[in-house]
């Protein structure tokens, strides 16, 4: 009996196994196309032969983007964004989530705050609002514009306070009883032991601002300032080329559109693909363990 259960558990593990690499694949098909088309001529790629490997090899597509300056400039801006807004994240999550993992007891209106946080998840002021706050507090066009409205990410805060309240309390009374203050626990206790948690909440500050691309279409007047995900938006869906000048428009015309938008797909995610494998290895135990409790 026990043996036809090990049968049983094997031939579940082998097919689950290979339900799971199909998927992978079946989400890794696009990306590998973008690549294919972005090596491939324009010719072939207008044709529609490009499929999975590139049809007619040439650079032409990541010469011509590599050759813009504003490529190059709203990328510098995305990798700006991402230095200053995941630490900010990072910070202000930390604070916010280690009074809201307490009781009730310990922390008396810990209720009160949380429902502070929460029910922007649940309902937003509007769009126009938004736009004039941030205007009000003469953001607009700035670096800070992209960053400081979404300094604080409720989701992340909802995470890290359940995984705050899985660390045991025995270090807590430990540290307290040795005359340690709520601040030294929270950075010698709770922070070293929250890696896991708190690599996951990076990637995905990063990723958040990597890919945000309609705040810097608002908020930007000059589109010097884009940053890539915007920039590439311009010209990939608006196909706005009123900022490229004659010989650049002379080139673009000798290049097949659809190389070079793959090829702009692929530098921008590139990035954030290269991030991902350093990352990776919390990921799964973070957002499990950051997701036990309610």
């Amino acid at each position: 009996m026990a043996g036809a259960s090990r049968k049983r558990m094997e031939w579940f593990s082998v097919l689950n196994t290979l339900f799971l690499i199909l998927i992978s694949f079946i989400c890794v098909l696009p990306l590998i196309h973008i690549i294919a088309v972005s090596f491939s001529s324009s010719t072939a790629a207008a044709a529609g032969y490009v499929k999975l490997w590139p049809v007619d090899f040439t650079l032409a597509s990541y010469a011509y983007t590599a050759s813009r300056e504003a490529f190059w400039q709203s990328m510098l801006i995305s990798l700006e964004r991402i230095a200053m807004g995941t630490p900010l994240n990072l910070l202000l999550t930390i604070l916010v989530a280690y009074p809201l993992s307490k009781e009730s007891g310990a922390f008396r209106f810990r209720l009160v705050y949380a429902w502070i946080f929460f029910i922007p998840m649940l309902f937003h002021g509007g769009l126009i609002p938004w736009y004039t706050t941030i205007k009000q507090y003469n953001l607009l066009d700035t670096i800070w514009a992209l960053i400081l409205p979404g300094a604080v990410p409720v989701f992340s805060i909802v995470l890290l306070l359940n995984f705050f309240r899985e660390v045991p309390k025995e270090l807590e009374e430990a540290a307290l009883m040795d005359g340690a203050s709520h601040w030294t626990i929270l950075w010698k206790i709770y922070v070293p032991i929250s890696t896991p948690a708190l690599a996951t909440l990076a990637l995905f500050s990063m990723v958040e601002h990597w890919n945000s691309w309609f705040d810097g279409l608002l908020l930007m007047g000059d589109p010097a300032h884009y940053p890539l995900q915007s920039y590439i938006q311009t010209i990939v869906i608006q196909q706005n080329l009123s900022n490229m000048s004659r010989d650049e428009a002379l080139n673009l015309a000798l290049i097949s559109d659809r190389t070079l938008k793959s090829s702009q797909i692929f530098l921008g995610s590139l990035p954030i693909i290269m991030a991902y494998p350093f990352l990776q290895k919390y990921f799964v135990k973070g957002i499990v363990l950051g997701s036990v409790k309610g």
